[in-house]
């Protein structure tokens, strides 16, 4: 049996803790504001921003599978590029594809789905505490993946779709994350469930918070444009992430 050392220094993921749903949050709203960014403001078109981003993602994954332990540089670095990539998938298949949000909602719920069972019948646990192995970490960023093109899906049926508008969205998902929380702390509900509950959750709430900042006043937004959003959230991802690897607040200690 591995030691408990051995068990935390193999371990590939952070310490689930308020400095990980911080910049989590702040991550959903880079993917949404650099997206944007990247194909309109860049002139990069939908097509040419997933490529770039794709070949990034793919060279950070390397680099994250190659480690031996949880390096945050790198792996908040695959979350960030993995926002960025999964709202292009959505925005792919909505504009250059013409699919309805309400069909890529669902085409990415049971997607998401499939491979959560594929991964429980495999490895008998959805938990992100023993990710130690290259089968459990494959599971895991496919999840992440299609966690944050379900949430820009979602996120945009009930702010467009819908006609919720960005604010009423924020306040909709925050309010659903909210009950999960309450529910695990007050009866008990199974951590794992509402670990990925509120993480695919987040990702609406996110992108919706991302949009309100971003959008001009005549859409609903603040107007603050996706360049400034974007500076303003890399800035505090960066800080946050830099403060975490200096105190090692988000390396488990338990598995």
């Amino acid at each position: 049996m591995k030691t408990p050392e051995l068990r935390t220094m193999l371990n590939k993921v952070p310490e689930v803790t308020v400095y990980f749903w911080i910049i989590k949050i702040l991550c959903t709203t880079v993917g949404e504001t650099a997206a944007d960014f990247l194909n309109t403001n860049l002139n990069l078109g939908l097509s040419g921003t997933t490529l770039i981003m794709g070949i990034l993602l793919i060279v950070t994954l390397f680099f994250q599978f190659m480690s031996d332990k949880y390096k945050p540089s790198i792996y908040w670095l695959a979350v960030v590029l993995i926002s960025i990539f999964g709202t292009l998938i959505t925005d792919n298949l909505v504009d250059n594809f013409g699919v309805a949000l309400q069909t890529t909602t669902i085409i990415f719920a049971v997607a998401l789905a499939i491979i959560f069972s594929a991964w429980y019948i495999y490895e008998k646990t959805l938990s992100i505490h023993t990710i130690y192995t290259v089968r459990r970490e494959s599971f895991y960023w496919l999840a992440v993946l299609f966690t944050f093109a379900l949430g820009t899906a979602a996120g945009d049926l009930t702010a467009e779709s819908f006609g919720l508008g960005y604010g009423v969205s924020v306040i909709l998902f925050g309010i659903l994350i909210a009950i999960i929380y309450a529910a695990y702390k007050k009866l008990h509900l199974n951590s794992v469930f509402a670990f990925w509950a509120a993480y695919i959750l987040t990702r609406p709430l996110g992108a919706s918070f991302g949009d309100y900042l971003s959008q001009a006043k005549d859409n609903g937004g603040l107007g603050l444009g996706t360049t400034t959003t974007s500076l303003i959230f890399l800035a505090a991802i960066l800080g946050t992430v830099v403060y975490i690897a200096r105190t090692r607040k988000d390396v488990q200690n338990v598995v």
